[in-house]
Parts: structure tokens; C-alpha cells; sequence
């Protein structure tokens, strides 16, 4: 394979557009460049970085990474927590400005996410999720206020409501998904995480529904959505205490279920321990886990399995 030589900027390329002062000339130059490979064509003096279209943005404080989308089908996810706003919002105009359709933004604080969305009106800021998502596509159930903290309860049309289906609209224009992904909560406390893994399935494209509150303290709720959890292609089963609730499930059930212990739960918990080393521990073949919390990890991965045929 030819040796390519490090990127390097033309300097005959125009400064910045003045409606983005908060970005220098050099990044914008960048911008440009990577932008306009990522698109199939390359400004005279560009150099590819490493690998060929392989595309990036240096921000300085961020490589932005612009190929994502089309190495793993869907942009890069922003993780808020230690970000600040300027940071978060530059990185989200840089995917913009790429092309990205669909943008998350992960572990956001209240305050942090409303200046985001007075940045970005046509973001929605999902308190109980503690998510930021700014799409230029449908999603199904979307919702268009703030109003993520009351679960199921939605603007437009009803994608949350827990046991209602969505509609096969993604995020990603024509995906096709296979099945349909069902978050289950083994308590009202561990919704957060349910949510989170629930937004993050939903804005990539997949037909979701959710089961809320229907631990192992009574299992009878549980066995009342039999129909529903049997017809899902993935299941995302959320819990904190002992962690007993996923095991239930993968034992009555084909399909693959994906555990997230939460740090639910009184002193020997361990904030989430506990759950998580029970969950590893399942004696059902069809349990794979999670970090603690990490409904977002969950909502990806079942995304993916979801989709591994497309």
C-alpha cells in the first residue's frame, strides 16, 4: 500500500464563515477539507489522514470523527458528563456541518442541557434520560419539549408509552430493522436507565416498546406481557438490587437479552455491584451485560444485533 503523507492544510483555502466566530480559521480549513472527502471529493492540496476516507475534525479539544456514520451506521455519540457547553456545542455544529442527521449527546445535567437546547432549538433535552437528541430526521415518539421525566408520556405520537410499538421510521433514512426491541425496568427507580437505553435504540432506527416496573418482588406483572416480550427480536432488561430480573427473562425466552445492573439499591448494592456480578453470574445462556448504568451501551448493542443482517 503507498505511504500517504501526513494531512496537511492548503493554505489557498478561504478563513472562516463569519456566522461560526467560535471557530478558528485553522479548524475551519480542517473542517472543509475532511468534510468535502467525506462526501467524495477532495479540494486541490488536500491530504488524506491515515486512512484514505477516513475522515476527521481537529477541534483542538476534540477529533470529531466524520466517518463514523459510514463505518458503524450512525455518527459518533457525544458523552456530556466533564464536557462544557461550548465544547458540546461546537462538537454538535461540527457534525452538523458534516452532514450528521441524527445527534446524541449522553450524561447531561439539567442545566447543561438547557443551555445546549437554547443553543440548538430543535434539540430535545430528555431530563429522566439525561440526554440531549438533536435529529434532522423522524423519529418515532419523538418528543418536542422537555417533558422526558414523566415515562410513556410523549408530544407526538406514543413511541415511549410503555407496551406500545413504534413505527419503523430511523433515524437513518430507508433502514429496514429486523425486529423489535423491548426495554424492561424491574423497578420504577431504574426507569433512567431504562430511558436511556430506550432513546438511544429508538433515534437508531429500531422499533421499540417498554415494560416499566415489573420486578421479581412480583413476578405476576412480568408474566402479564408474555406476548409482547416472546414477539421481541432483542430484549434490554434493567435492574438494580440483586439483579435477579434479567436471568427470569433469558430463561423464558430465545433471544438475546442484554442486562445493565443499576446502582440502585441499600449499602451492600455497592451502588450497582452487587447487580452487576449477579448478572454475570446468570445461569441463562442468553445474558450478556452491561457496565452499570449504562442503558446507552445497551440501547446501541441491541441496536446493532438488531440490524445484523442489514
Amino acid at each position: 500500500m503507498e505511504k500517504r503523507p501526513p494531512f496537511t492544510q492548503d493554505p489557498s483555502r478561504s478563513n472562516r464563515d463569519p456566522s461560526r466566530s467560535n471557530r478558528d480559521s485553522s479548524s475551519q480549513d480542517h473542517s472543509k477539507s475532511h468534510v468535502s472527502k467525506l462526501h467524495g471529493s477532495q479540494p486541490h492540496g488536500s491530504k488524506s489522514h491515515g486512512c484514505g476516507a477516513m475522515t476527521f475534525e481537529d477541534l483542538g479539544y476534540a477529533h470529531v470523527d466524520h466517518h463514523r456514520s459510514i463505518r458503524k451506521g450512525f455518527p459518533e455519540v457525544i458523552f456530556g458528563q466533564g464536557k462544557t457547553v461550548e465544547q458540546i456545542t461546537g462538537i454538535m455544529e461540527s457534525m452538523l456541518a458534516a452532514g450528521d442527521q441524527v445527534i446524541l449527546v449522553t450524561r447531561m445535567d439539567p442545566d447543561k442541557g438547557d443551555q445546549v437546547v437554547n443553543h440548538f432549538p430543535d434539540a430535545v433535552h430528555h431530563r429522566d434520560a439525561r440526554m440531549v437528541i438533536l435529529s434532522r430526521v423522524s423519529i418515532p415518539g419523538k418528543e418536542t419539549r422537555d417533558e422526558g421525566s414523566i415515562p410513556g408520556k410523549e408530544t407526538r405520537d406514543e413511541g415511549s408509552i410503555p407496551g406500545k410499538e413504534t413505527r419503523d421510521e430511523g433515524s437513518i433514512p430507508g433502514k429496514k430493522t429486523r425486529g423489535e426491541i423491548v426495554v424492561i425496568s424491574a423497578g420504577t427507580s431504574d426507569i433512567p436507565v431504562a430511558r436511556e437505553a430506550f432513546l438511544t435504540a429508538q433515534a437508531m432506527g429500531n422499533r421499540v416498546s417498554a415494560i416499566f416496573d415489573v420486578g421479581v418482588a412480583g413476578i405476576h406483572r412480568l408474566f402479564a406481557h408474555m406476548k409482547e416480550i416472546e414477539r421481541a427480536s432483542v430484549l434490554i432488561v434493567v435492574a438494580g438490587m440483586e439483579g435477579a430480573l434479567p436471568s427470569v427473562v433469558a430463561g423464558m425466552v430465545r433471544a438475546p437479552v442484554i442486562a445493565v445492573p443499576t446502582s440502585v439499591g441499600y449499602g451492600t448494592s455497592f451502588g450497582g455491584l452487587t447487580a452487576l456480578l449477579g448478572m454475570l453470574n446468570s445461569c441463562s445462556s442468553n445474558v450478556a451485560v452491561v457496565n452499570i448504568d449504562n442503558g446507552f451501551g445497551a440501547g446501541y448493542m441491541a441496536s446493532a444485533i438488531n440490524n445484523i443482517n442489514n
